[in-house]
């Protein structure tokens, strides 16, 4: 491609409400434009990007047996409606009308219409195992969509749907997906784990995301450095502390501790650890009627040290707690008679169902609220002060430092960004819409799900927040919108740096290679700023004086000089470094 064909739309500055780096930089490199909240054009620049994502997930898709199709944007309610997600998905879902006044929903995923094509088709035993996916656009009407192509509302996704006879063929498919999706990453060339997760909203009990590793990413991903172990903040395991509990060796004492409602203010007055200060989470469970009226309010008081912070999908998990809130004012009163920032489990009004973290199970002479303003009380213990605890259960964020549940080293913390997620669903939609086959024994069975989901648009966005300095974005080669660049300078006034870059240009063309003629005559500082702002990976510039010597300069983006290389050997130059 020539510059001067292309559409190149670069930016000196990034739009006022641009926050993180991908999305200052691929708006300043002319990838997207903004047309609406969360809704971007795909600019050629960055469709080309896109391009190359689908053409690796679509390869690698294909090689593992996966079959492409494409389902509609613009889906029927009833399908949704059959699982229930119609109604028990929140606003993120849009609902619309069409003219005729029937419900539709523009899709966000596709389970729904997967299995219902699913239970059409798969008659027999014989049919499965099968393995669909296609790449299409998504919509989820993101309350505040922000970060550009990060958390947009319209993106596009690869979702694959795979369909088996039992368990245990499932887990199977599930693996060759992981393994598919490991290969895909590797052929991105960024650098991302692959971690243990909860299955969330689509449900499931085997889970993985894909986390592109970046200072700037939303989720924590928990590893440990010494063994293989490695998982998302939601699904990493705290492990009960070793040792028996520690004696009372303290009274329980009612303490002053005026204006200090957190634990840290405590601990700071008291002069001792936030470790041994205890806080107190009030939750409440509504039981409902069929017409969805409350019948009866459950108050539930957890227990985390105060230096710990609540898993809230970790206490979901818990029996009775599924569909837990925080409780409201009058029920802490009523409990506890005080306001929040002094609450305790020593010397409630009303009896309540208490869980404690595995932490707080094992302390000893801790401090916690005294149910009274200005005061906590200090040298609590279990047994003596308060009846052990209802439930004792892992419910809060693991901490760097923390042992690994593999027991192989300790566990440290780094961001991340998901790009990809893999999940064994079980029977979770089939049973829903009555997805069955004929089994060897002729008898019905529900089909056994999995789903595998790649986010495309989120992709190169991710990869961004990996590789960008202070001029622009660093593209590995597998992504770059092109590969190479060719700079002559002024061939507009030399005809031997036109003539070179011409013939240099069409050799590459021959031998494959993704490149960019930049035949627009502009100033060489301009001319270098734009390609490092687009993050070409390799640029090859061609000057008089430096030809007079038989030489070009060849630069990758992360050089900090050029090197000079003989005209009748950069070719060959460019071919091994994209080899390589």
């Amino acid at each position: 491609m020539k510059a001067s064909q292309f559409l190149i739309s670069t930016l000196k500055e990034a739009p006022a409400d641009a926050e993180v780096a991908s999305h200052k930089l691929m708006m300043r490199a002319g990838m997207i434009k903004k047309l609406g909240a969360g809704i971007y054009t795909y600019m050629p620049m960055g469709l080309r990007v896109i391009r190359k994502v689908e053409a690796i997930v679509r390869e690698e898709m294909n090689r593992a047996g996966s079959v492409e199709l494409s389902m509609p944007v613009i889906q029927p309610a009833e399908l949704w409606q059959e699982t229930g997600r119609f109604t028990t998905n929140g606003p993120e879902l849009l609902r619309i009308k069409d003219r005729h006044d029937r419900d539709y929903v523009v899709q966000p995923t596709s389970e729904e219409v997967i299995t219902d094509i699913a239970r059409q088709e798969i008659k027999s035993y014989k049919q499965l195992p099968k393995n669909l996916y296609q790449i299409q656009t998504k919509f989820r009407d993101e309350r505040r969509p922000r970060f550009g192509l990060m958390r947009g509302r319209e993106f596009t996704m690869k979702d694959a749907y795979s369909f088996d006879r039992d368990p245990d063929s499932a887990k199977a498919s599930y693996q060759i997906m992981a393994s598919a999706y490991r290969k895909i990453f590797d052929r991105f060339g960024l650098t991302y784990r692959a971690v243990a997760a909860d299955s969330g909203a689509i449900g499931g009990d085997l889970s993985e995301e894909f986390q592109v590793i970046a200072a700037t990413g939303e989720d924590a991903i928990i590893y440990c450095p010494t063994s293989d172990y490695a998982a998302n903040i939601e699904k990493a395991e705290a492990l009960a502390p070793t040792g028996p509990r520690g004696a009372a060796t303290q009274a329980l004492t009612k303490t002053p501790t005026p204006g200090t409602a957190t634990c840290d203010d405590v601990a700071r007055l008291l002069n001792v650890p936030l470790s041994a200060t205890v806080k107190s989470l009030v939750l409440a469970t509504d039981a409902k009627d069929d017409k969805g009226n409350v019948t009866k309010t459950q108050v539930w008081l957890l227990l985390l040290r105060g230096d710990h912070e609540m898993n809230e999908v970790k206490v979901g998990k818990l029996e009775g707690l599924a569909d837990f809130r925080f409780a409201t004012v009058a029920e802490i009163d009523t409990h506890f008679g005080c306001k929040p920032g002094y609450l305790g489990p020593v010397g409630m009004k009303q009896p309540l169902k208490m869980v404690a973290d595995r932490e707080v199970a094992v302390m000893s002479n801790w401090i916690c609220g005294a149910n009274a303003e200005d005061f906590h009380m200090t040298g609590v213990n279990w047994g003596r002060d308060l009846p052990e605890p209802d439930q004792v259960a892992d419910i809060r964020n693991v901490v760097a430092g923390d042992q690994s549940p593999d027991g192989k080293g300790v566990l440290a913390i780094e961001r991340g960004i998901e790009v990809g997620h893999v999940f064994y669903l079980g029977t979770k939609y089939s049973k829903a819409m009555n997805a069955t086959f004929l089994d060897v024994n002729g008898k019905p069975q529900f089909m056994e799900m999995g789903c595998y989901g790649i986010g495309i648009t989120r992709l190169p966005a991710a990869a961004i927040e990996q590789n960008h300095d202070d001029k622009g974005i660093i593209w590995p080669d597998a992504l770059a919108p092109f590969t190479v660049v060719l700079c002559p300078i002024s061939p507009d006034r030399f005809s031997d740096v036109k003539a070179a870059a011409d013939t240099l240009y069409a050799d590459l063309l021959a031998a494959g290679v993704d490149v960019m003629l930049d035949d627009r005559c502009e100033r060489p500082g301009a001319m270098f700023a734009d390609w490092e702002l687009i993050g070409v990976p390799h640029r090859v510039t061609i000057g008089d004086r430096a030809l007079k010597e038989g030489m070009v300069e060849y630069q990758h983006r992360r050089d900090s000089a050029a090197t000079k290389v003989a005209v009748g050997d950069i070719a060959a130059l460019i071919r091994s470094k994209l080899v390589a």
